[in-house]
């Protein structure tokens, strides 16, 4: 699994860097929202890690979490996506929070600009997305998937874009679509999952979540993502998201060819003294 292999000297994961960089911009939880099969090796691994450190939650995504049970689709076998991996943290988060994938490495630069916006900035009517140059997020392996933010003249967002098949190609960044090709600028700010939300999320997510499942029962793969909740968050009226620049480079394993180059990044950010040899 590409979210505890270890890349780093030690045996570190991508994820341990993004505790690592979170506690040394102030953050004071790591929340993990995990399966609950898998929870006892994963406990035995970061709790020797991290007790001390940060305080730390678990909570389990399960297929029947805030689900009842005559709602899910008969042959379905998997959770209901990220949005609802973040509904599934509601008992334990009570502050201002950013919501991670576990499994990208993306820097300590994002996570000291969402730190000082959770701080400064987050309420009920404003949250924010960490936004990505779409020409640092690329894989030279294949093709990848990525939200392409519109943004305003405000730095608010107005809608995220999938767009599937991405890749550079003759020094320009393309996608296709209906087996056509479209250029995109390389420099398009692009969601990598990581969000800066205020807790009064969870009653909004729950409400759609719960017209979601049952609207959703004949399609057994069907997915509460977070862009469903941003999108209604934006057009509620009043509400915005604003979206937050890096210069982080990101890296993560689109394919099993990019570890080698993640390590190779690790490596560097070692060589580099951005992180000791031995994060713990």
């Amino acid at each position: 699994m590409k979210q505890t292999e270890g890349f780093g000297p030690s045996g570190e994961t991508i994820m341990d860097y993004s505790i690592y960089d979170a506690i040394r911009a102030g953050f004071g939880k790591v929340v993990f929202i995990i399966r609950k099969d898998f929870a006892t090796n994963f406990k035995a691994n970061f709790d020797k890690k991290l007790i001390g450190k940060i305080d730390i939650e678990y909570v389990y995504q399960e297929m029947d979490s805030y689900v009842n049970k005559e709602d899910i689709p008969e042959g379905r076998t998997k959770p209901w996506g990220t949005g609802h991996a973040v509904l599934c943290a509601a008992g334990v988060v009570k502050e201002p929070f950013a919501v991670i994938n576990a499994d990208d490495y993306y820097g300590a630069d994002a996570f000291e600009k969402a730190a000082e916006f959770l701080n400064t900035t987050c309420s009920p009517d404003c949250f924010a997305i960490i936004g990505y140059q779409l020409n640092k997020t690329l894989s030279e392996h294949g093709t990848v998937s990525r939200g392409v933010c519109d943004v305003d003249d405000n730095n608010n967002l107005v809608s995220i874009n999938e767009r599937t098949k991405i890749y550079a190609e003759n020094n320009q960044v393309i996608y296709e679509e209906n087996e056509e090709k479209h250029p995109v600028p390389g420099n398009s700010s692009v969601s990598m999952n990581f969000w800066c939300f205020h807790p009064s999320v969870f009653q909004q997510a729950g409400n759609l979540f719960k017209e979601f499942v049952p609207n959703n029962r004949d399609n057994i793969k069907a997915e509460f993502f977070i862009p469903i909740i941003a999108d209604e968050f934006i057009k509620s009226g009043g509400n915005t998201i604003k979206v937050i620049p890096t210069s982080s480079q990101w890296f993560g394993v689109t394919y099993k060819e990019d570890a080698v180059a993640v390590k190779s990044s690790i490596d560097k950010l070692i060589a580099d003294k951005v992180y000791p040899v031995s994060l713990w």
